[in-house]
């Protein structure tokens, strides 16, 4: 019997110096490391039990953080990555929509604001709240589509 103790606890005694430098290096990267004192008191981080801090150390690791470009070279707003499939938008304008007017800009429901970059002008009725369609064009463009007009204009989104 003690000769079979002896195989199980090899093997334990083998991973655990495995264990100990896996540890190690989560440590290295644990908010504790990267926060001063000060930050990390003031975040609150202190509170935290020892397993609450290693759980969103844990997190923190497996969720790395991913930075966007909010502007081009140009000083223009960057709304979709280059590579992003731009999707139809189908929302509604808010307030009084009284036709194209030639660089008007338009306030969705959403929050998004989109401004006339053509000068189209097709005849449209006057509503209020009209439903609006904003769907892909040629080129990385965009077309807006709004109910009672018998067409659409270019626009670019401002906000």
């Amino acid at each position: 019997m003690p000769i079979r103790h002896r195989h199980l606890s090899l093997p334990l005694l083998l991973a655990l110096p495995l264990c100990c430098v896996s540890v190690h290096a989560q440590d290295a990267n644990s908010l504790q490391q990267r926060m001063s004192g000060a930050e990390f008191k003031a975040a609150g981080l202190d509170k935290l039990s020892p397993q609450e801090l290693a759980n969103l150390d844990t997190w923190l690791t497996t969720h790395p953080v991913v930075k966007t470009r909010m502007v081009s070279s140009s000083g223009k707003p960057v709304f979709y990555a280059d590579s992003a499939k731009h999707q139809k938008i189908n929302a509604h304008m808010v307030g009084h929509f009284g036709g194209w007017q030639g660089r008007s800009e338009f306030t969705l429901d959403n929050g998004q604001v989109w401004k006339q970059i053509g000068s189209d002008k097709p005849e449209c009725m006057t509503s209020d709240n009209p439903a609006v369609k904003v769907k892909p064009s040629l080129f990385g463009g965009w077309l807006m589509f709004v109910d009672g007009c018998n067409g659409d204009s270019h626009v670019e989104r401002v906000h």
